[in-house]
């Protein structure tokens, strides 16, 4: 079992840089991977959606990567030359229509804001880069990962020890459920004599009506879903495979079966065991929402 809350980093040098992926993740429907990294390297981003998608199958991931150059990666400078022919045409317009003598100067062209930018420039292949990106990622998300398949033991426990519970409030149901019928037949064969006084009982109609009655409040076949359910609850917190989606639709049709059982139930006793099972339920929904 795997949480789908983690952290996960991984740092390296190259080629003159610094390189650093940060792998935060947090619940989410679907898997979702979000990269924040330095415009001029956005064209590796792909590099690491692929190495994360690679690892993780749900939840949203944000990966942040940053690249610090050390100070000894070369530098390439970069010329306006659209802005340097712009500044030229005008500067010879003026000087034509004033009569000037003056000529625009390599120092006045220098000097021009944006007209030299300085580039980054790293000695490696594009293609190099992107396998370096990648197997940073594919590191950050080995980490990511092992951080969330702890968080999983500690759920997986809680979830375990909460079906545990719901199995012991479902034993009490079939305890308490051949009694219900009882108390109703002697409190109705009560009521009734207390209103006939002296007459005399119609026994059949009595039978009749703790038959219906009976059958309207029998919950054997949705103790007995529960209990399959609780069956299948246990083998999906074992399977390999993503379960976090699966165990929340198993939930929704056990809550569904817990509330056909309190509708039927016209008992003190067991309308209180429903109590206890949705308030166990709810915690075990929230858990369940962790779950990739």
């Amino acid at each position: 079992m795997t949480s789908m809350t983690g952290f996960g980093q991984a740092a390296r040098s190259l080629a003159g840089f610094r390189l650093q992926i940060d792998l935060k993740s947090v619940n989410h429907r679907y898997c979702e991977v979000v990269v924040r990294m330095p415009r001029e390297w956005a064209r590796y981003e792909d590099a690491v959606k692929r190495a994360v998608l690679a690892r993780v199958k749900r939840g949203r991931v944000d990966a942040f990567v940053s690249v610090e150059r050390d100070g000894k990666a070369p530098q390439a400078v970069e010329v306006d030359w659209a802005l340097a022919m712009g500044y030229r045409q005008a500067a010879e317009q003026m000087r034509e229509k004033l009569s000037l003598s003056e000529e625009l100067s390599l120092r006045d062209l220098l000097s021009i804001p944006g007209m030299v930018s300085l580039k980054d420039k790293p000695e490696l292949e594009d293609e190099v880069l992107e396998r370096e990106l990648f197997s940073c990622a594919d590191e950050a998300a080995k980490e990511l990962v092992t951080m969330r398949e702890r968080e999983g033991e500690v759920l997986l426990a809680d979830l375990e020890q909460r079906i545990g519970v719901m199995e012991s409030y479902r034993l009490e149901a079939v305890q308490l459920a051949p009694i219900i019928v009882k108390e109703y037949a002697g409190k109705l064969k009560s009521r009734i004599q207390e209103l006939l006084q002296h007459m005399p009982l119609d026994e059949n109609r009595l039978a009749m009506e703790v038959a219906l009655f009976a059958d309207r409040a029998a919950i054997d076949e949705e103790l007995t879903r529960l209990n399959s359910h609780f069956g299948q609850f246990k083998k999906l917190l074992r399977s390999a495979e993503p379960v976090g989606r699966k165990l929340d639709f198993l939930v929704q049709e056990i809550n569904r079966e817990v509330n056909t059982i309190g509708s039927k139930a016209n008992y003190a006793p067991l309308s209180s065991i429903v109590v206890e099972m949705k308030a166990e339920l709810e915690k075990m929904r929230e858990q369940i929402q962790n779950i990739e």
